[in-house]
């Protein structure tokens, strides 16, 4: 039986951002970068010890957005603002990680953000433009989604939920524009 529709749909996309990123392609590089990335790409996340170092601490978000703000003074606001949710929601992460970060500089070590995780539990679903990058939600409408039956046999912790719901508040929603042709259904 074939399947059609938006589930068929979602279905297709899901299995080419598989293969993309199995062939090391970026499927989801249109979106904004989660607080993991932003860290390791403008943070100073090449730096294993500062990697660990920062991982270590524990702060609220507007410590870590004046920390983000010292390092990179250029950054965006909605950056450095992401950032700091992910942080304030993630760190400090446990000794075992920050050993293993101290060694590798490896920033996968990090808990998801809130990118990885829209990537990896929204579009098995629905689609991602029309269920997810057009939606505009603050903070506990996006913890909303997660009350819904459909949404409760996800499998994230409420951190998860809280870095995914942050993330969500602060990015989106995305301009039709800024979406792939081939991702607008």
């Amino acid at each position: 039986m074939t399947g059609s529709g938006p589930r068929a749909a979602a279905l297709a996309v899901a299995l080419a951002g598989a293969a993309a990123f199995a062939q090391g392609g970026d499927t989801f590089g249109f979106m904004p970068p989660g607080g993991r990335t932003i860290l390791a790409e403008r943070l100073g996340g090449d730096d294993p010890a500062l990697l660990a170092r920062t991982a270590g601490r524990e702060a609220d978000a507007d410590a870590w957005t004046a920390w983000a703000r010292s390092r990179a003074p250029d950054i965006e606001d909605v950056a450095a603002r992401t950032f700091a949710a992910y942080a304030e929601l993630n760190f400090p992460v446990g000794t075992d990680v920050l050993e293993r970060l101290a060694d590798s500089g490896d920033p996968a070590l990090l808990p998801p953000d809130g990118k990885d995780l829209a990537v990896a539990q929204c579009q098995f679903c629905h689609s991602m433009f029309t269920g997810y990058l057009t939606h505009d939600r603050d903070v506990e409408g996006w913890k909303s989604t997660f009350k819904a039956p459909f949404h409760l046999e996800i499998p994230m912790t409420e951190t998860e939920r809280a870095t995914f719901a942050t993330y969500s508040a602060l990015n989106m929603p995305m301009k039709v524009g800024d979406v792939p042709p081939e991702l607008r259904f």
